[in-house]
């Protein structure tokens, strides 16, 4: 049978393919940014955020602090590579949610599962010079097409287990033209950054986070990943699986205390936790801590060996994004 002998969970944010003297750039799109997601499910620009904190963080929103934590990320990021290289997984779920990069608005699946033969990166479009988009796109595979090997036997395998455990499951066999729709960043930063080179094949599971109205709720996570679970170890391939929960945490307001208490769950594998987390919290960037949730129910049982959590404000008003990796294995 498949074993899923690792967990991991590591955010994706721009600010990890960035030098500290760069995530300003980051915070001027914050103040610009009329959509930014708060806690009860609004979505309001940067003067309506800082109308109630009132540049509460201006003391630790600088470049020094900024280098400071990029250090301690790429650390994190540098640990969680270290412990992928000594546990030497035969296959890596990653699990991820899409921007427009492989799905579009004329087909968004809630749950979807890849199960072609190799996968190739979204060619995101040019900015201008200068523009920190271009930067990021080079490590998130997206600077030009990248082609990783996936698993394809696995994956289908896994999308008939998951219909036979009544998960009605979207799937894509092929990316027609990577320069239209193709993969993106939540999966192309986990290559690029803990693969270290080694041809790990992948099986891309997509869930829609972002796009109302079919974004699934956190208990239709939970349940996933522990469906994920079962239906790898009912697959009689002998292959040892990491499963990776892509992207998060909360953004694009930092809440450190729901993130710890997220992080904590996962610990410590608190499903009635994890499984009524407020769906209004899960909105626009914070979005995405839906993969975490996934990722969770399939990691379950293995044992927490390790978390770092980052608060990145990066403007006075406490915009940003809260910066998690963890391991289980």
């Amino acid at each position: 049978m498949a074993r899923v002998v690792m967990g991991i969970g590591m955010s994706h944010s721009p600010l990890l393919a960035l030098p500290g003297e760069r995530w300003t750039e980051r915070g001027r799109d914050d103040r610009a940014n009329p959509g930014l997601n708060t806690f009860d499910g609004r979505l309001v620009d940067y003067d309506t955020v800082n109308s109630t904190v009132k540049d509460r963080y201006a003391d630790i929103a600088v470049v020094e602090n900024f280098v400071k934590q990029e250090d301690q990320a790429q650390r994190a990021l540098d640990r969680l590579a270290d412990d992928f290289a000594r546990i030497k997984p035969d296959v890596c779920v990653i699990i991820g949610d899409d921007h427009y990069e492989l799905f579009s608005p004329a087909n968004m699946p809630a749950i979807a599962i890849y199960h072609g033969k190799e996968i190739l990166t979204h060619e995101a479009a040019r900015h201008e010079d200068g523009s920190w988009r271009n930067t990021v796109a080079a490590m998130y595979a997206m600077d030009h097409v990248h082609t990783y090997p996936a698993q394809a036997e696995l994956a289908e395998k896994l999308i008939e287990q998951l219909i036979e455990r009544d998960f009605d499951i979207g799937s894509a066999a092929r990316v027609d033209d990577p320069k239209t729709l193709g993969f993106g960043h939540a999966y192309g930063f986990v290559a690029e950054r803990i693969f270290r080179g080694r041809e790990v094949p992948i099986v891309p599971v997509m869930l829609n986070t972002y796009f109302p109205p079919n974004a699934p709720t956190p208990r239709r996570c939970y349940n996933l990943g522990m469906a994920i679970k079962e239906s790898l170890e009912a697959i009689p391939m002998d292959l040892r699986v990491a499963v990776v929960g892509s992207g998060g945490l909360s953004h694009f307001i930092v809440e450190e205390e729901f993130d710890r208490q997220i992080l904590k769950a996962l610990e410590t594998h608190d499903e009635d936790v994890l499984r009524t987390l407020p769906v209004n919290a899960l909105k626009s960037g914070s979005s995405e801590i839906r993969c975490w949730i996934t990722a969770g129910g399939a990691f379950r049982g293995l044992k927490h060996q390790w978390s770092e959590y980052i608060p990145a404000r990066r403007t006075p008003a406490g915009t940003g994004i809260g910066l998690g990796f963890a391991a289980w294995y």
